[in-house]
């Protein structure tokens, strides 16, 4: 009789016990053997800091939308040390999750063009060139006088 994935039960005369297979002990920090493994585990955990991005721009837009006194009172708060801090930690992993994304576009995104496959550099190229024409144009709009 099955009860579970892995977890047998079975019967010797009238006793019935469990047989599951043996799983070696994981370390904790399995993931810092390989670069490959750190580089999966950082990437993964680069969701907060698209999080906290997206919380902190959500509590500027709140903040402009209020007027002065609260504008004021949120560019105090944002200029304590460890909101730098982390707003510098998370700009770190943004970058990470971008280049990883970017760098993993080819393999999910298959282009054909007149029958033959478009190069995965040229679908990587064209991400990263969209990503320098967006950001000159946030970058030309936020700080033109």
């Amino acid at each position: 009789m099955t009860t579970g994935p892995g977890d047998f039960t079975e019967r010797a005369g009238d006793q019935a016990y469990h047989v599951r297979p043996y799983r070696p002990p994981v370390n904790l920090l399995w993931w810092l053997r390989r670069r490959t493994y750190l580089f999966f585990v950082l990437r993964e955990l680069s969701c907060l800091a698209v999080a906290w991005a997206v919380l902190f721009l959500m509590l500027l837009v709140r903040a402009v939308s209020e007027g002065g006194d609260v504008y004021a009172h949120f560019v105090t708060w944002a200029r304590m040390p460890w909101i730098v801090v982390l707003n510098v930690v998370a700009f770190a992993f943004l970058m990470l999750h971008a280049i990883t994304w970017f760098n993993l576009t080819p393999a999910a995104t298959v282009v054909r063009l007149r029958g033959q496959r478009v190069p995965p550099a040229v679908i990587a190229g064209s991400a990263y060139a969209g990503w320098v024409v967006v950001s000159a144009l946030v970058a030309w709009i936020v700080l033109r006088q």
